[in-house]
């Protein structure tokens, strides 16, 4: 089992490049876990207290249970992974069974910050991408998908992503196995990733 960390700042590509490798690796061989589904549950706080909420710190997520969750699959076993929604803020009371696969991805932005994660994973990967870039991809993604105003996106950008990404996500860098400039358009980067992976599992 290949276990690969794909992290890098909000709206960098990540999943465009995790949509990449899957495609140009054997059919059924990957398991995703994203980090988005491990946030600690927030539904008991009122609208107005989840408004104030940093979820780009990493004390958001709940690296235990994702450490947890790593550990069991790495030994074969099922995990029952979180669902978690965006507009209410909480975790489901449905779990999504994932099983064991050849290689297993797991992507987020915060996923480099936490140590006990960081020995767990056989190649850490950063995705790099131009600060406006991510801005425009955050604002559509979060216009789009997550029911935020054009106002509300700038006013969270510019508390909690761009602070949050210059103290705790920009330094991960250094962690990197590969760093992949340009996010999924860098296929040159995404093969060279693919192949290194290919090569592990050949092993």
């Amino acid at each position: 089992m290949l276990i690969i960390g794909i992290a890098g700042g909000s709206g960098s590509g990540k999943s465009t490049v995790v949509k990449q490798i899957i495609k140009r690796l054997p059919k059924d061989s990957v398991t995703i876990i994203p980090q988005d589904s491990y946030y600690k549950d927030n539904g008991h706080l009122s609208p107005k207290a989840r408004a104030l909420k940093n979820f780009d710190h990493p004390s958001s997520i709940e690296f235990s249970l994702l450490n947890k969750h790593i550990d069991l699959l790495r030994e074969g076993i099922t995990i029952g992974m979180p669902v978690y929604s965006y507009l209410t803020c909480a975790r489901s009371k449905e779990i999504i069974p994932v099983e064991p696969k050849d290689v297993i991805i797991i992507e987020g932005i915060l996923i480099l910050t936490n140590p006990k994660m960081r020995k767990r994973l056989d190649v850490k990967v950063f995705v790099d991408a131009d600060p406006d870039d991510r801005l425009m991809r955050i604002i559509k993604r979060d216009i789009e998908e997550r029911g935020r105003s054009f106002q509300q996106v700038l006013d969270h950008y510019e508390k909690f992503v761009k602070p949050m990404h210059l103290q705790f996500i920009e330094p991960t860098k250094r962690y990197a196995d590969i760093i992949v400039p340009q996010g999924g358009a860098n296929h040159v980067a995404i093969d060279i990733l693919t192949s290194r992976i290919k090569m592990n599992l050949n092993k």
